[in-house]
């Protein structure tokens, strides 16, 4: 038997509850994993809450991240005793999820845990950081450097945004924040961010061409706000997008894209190829970042996941909750 989040739904409604499971309710795969520890991130707190359909079957175990210990193993790249992470791939979505103690996958969906930091670490960063660090990667490929121009994050406070803002700022890029919560200007400004703006500048419908402000832009925020970005960002520029906070819509114009040749490139956490997470992983594990991944996690259990997981929704939770599986 092992503790486990669960969420269900039958003509009770919805509901998510603090359990243990036997070893039978484990899904197909060929390596078995000992969790350490997992994270809420926003896509966690909608299916625990079910304030989204992001679980795509019931019962199911939550949590697209974990980090851990292969416990068994039938795949080739992984033997007992390896430590392993995990990031999407529909784990928490269609598959069971990182919030249990135990959890078997298919081994193509882990990858090594980079010997420079620790589960842990890992989870504090997850897939918010992994996914900032792909943004970054992206807009690197572009050829935005720090000598290009302010670099804007929207949804600053945010998982992704905050380490948006972090990782910019430490590879030397002047980083202007976007946020709903001017409340935590001295928050984004000890992450690295040298300017803060309210998130209403960008929010209400603008002009397909409007000032050019930024050289480039990560944007988790989506819809109203990624059209005025997209026209907003200096001529060559681009645009890392990898959020949808304010809607899946896009009502915008071709204009930044054929006048000023302005580049908008998704970022796709789930599904991305297995080389992409271990450059994105590795490149995070290069930074020194120790200090700053301590001073953002908050550990918290099992049981605290349901409460927490609202006061997320609900904007009342700064930096990383880290949930140790096994407390």
């Amino acid at each position: 038997m092992y503790k486990s989040l669960l969420v269900d739904k039958n003509e009770q409604g919805y509901q998510t509850l603090l359990t243990e499971l036997s070893d039978d309710f484990l899904t197909e795969g060929d390596v078995l994993v000992d969790v350490a520890f997992s994270t809420i991130n926003y896509k966690d707190a909608l299916a625990i809450t079910g304030k989204a359909p992001v679980v795509r079957q019931f019962p199911l175990v939550p949590g697209i991240d974990f980090a851990g210990t292969v416990a068994q193993s039938a795949h080739a790249h992984f033997k007992a005793g390896d430590k392993v992470l995990l990031n999407g791939f529909g784990v928490g979505e269609k598959h069971h999820g990182g919030l249990a103690q135990k959890a078997r996958v298919n081994g193509d969906w882990l990858i090594p845990l980079p010997a420079a930091i620790s589960a842990e670490q890992a989870m504090v960063i997850g897939t918010a950081g992994y996914t900032a660090m792909l943004c970054v990667i992206a807009l690197e490929k572009h050829n935005i450097k720090p000598e290009s121009g302010d670099v804007l994050v929207t949804g600053a406070t945010g998982g992704v945004g905050s380490w948006a803002v972090k990782i910019l700022s430490e590879l030397g890029y002047r980083v202007v924040a976007s946020t709903g919560s001017m409340a935590q200007s001295d928050y984004l400004k000890s992450l690295g961010a040298s300017e803060i703006i309210d998130r209403a500048e960008l929010s209400q419908p603008g002009k397909p061409l409007m000032k050019e402000r930024w050289a480039a832009a990560i944007d988790s925020v989506g819809s109203t706000t990624l059209a005025n970005v997209c026209a907003s960002i200096q001529y060559g520029g681009a645009v890392a997008a990898c959020g949808l906070a304010q809607g899946m819509d896009f009502p915008a114009t071709v204009a930044p894209f054929i006048l000023r040749g302005v580049s908008l490139l998704g970022v796709d956490s789930v599904m991305r190829p297995l080389q992409d997470r271990i450059e994105a992983w590795e490149r995070l594990a290069q930074m020194d970042m120790a200090d700053y991944i301590d001073a953002i996690a908050t550990k918290i259990t099992l049981h605290e996941c349901v409460a927490k997981a609202d006061e997320l929704l609900k904007g009342q939770i700064t930096g990383r909750l880290l949930v140790d599986v096994n407390a």
